[in-house]
């Protein structure tokens, strides 16, 4: 399923050197706003729910995975992924983020297998580095269908 949502139009890479964490958070929903998966309100519910919980979509070392409950402000299943070159702090400098995952969810269960094989990828330390070290978006995407193949 995850192969279904990350694409060439969903994964970016990008320097963000000139970025903060909201506008990371902000242009990683990009593919998804574009795409009508999302709405922009959702974009401003995941900014909202890190302002008041803080930096726990900091899910692993440079990872941050943001997401908000499921609304009518998503209109079925999406993940979107940005690379940033620089990390960019998530609220504060003990969270630097190089990998910024948008997951939207329409309910609290039909996401669960994509949550799943997202996290067969981010738990290899390998294949994280290895995106971590990507240039561009088909490398990201290869890493991801590589892995996804060997779990098969």
């Amino acid at each position: 399923m995850l192969l279904d949502l990350v694409n060439s139009n969903t994964v970016q890479v990008v320097a963000g050197s000139d970025m903060n964490w909201k506008q990371a958070i902000r242009l990683a929903a990009e593919p998804l706003i574009n795409n009508k998966t999302i709405e922009n309100e959702y974009v401003n519910e995941m900014l909202k729910v890190v302002e008041s919980e803080g930096p726990y979509i900091n899910i692993g070392p440079n990872i941050a995975l943001a997401h908000s409950r499921p609304a009518g402000n998503v209109h079925k299943i999406g993940l979107s992924i940005l690379k940033t070159d620089t990390s960019i702090n998530l609220v504060s400098d003990k969270h630097p983020i190089n990998l910024w995952f948008v997951l939207a969810a329409t309910d609290n269960n039909s996401h669960l297998s994509v949550i799943q094989e997202l996290m067969e990828i981010l738990t290899d330390e390998s294949a994280v580095k290895a995106m971590l070290r990507a240039a561009d978006k088909t490398e990201i995407l290869n890493i991801i269908a590589h892995k996804l193949e060997l779990q098969k």
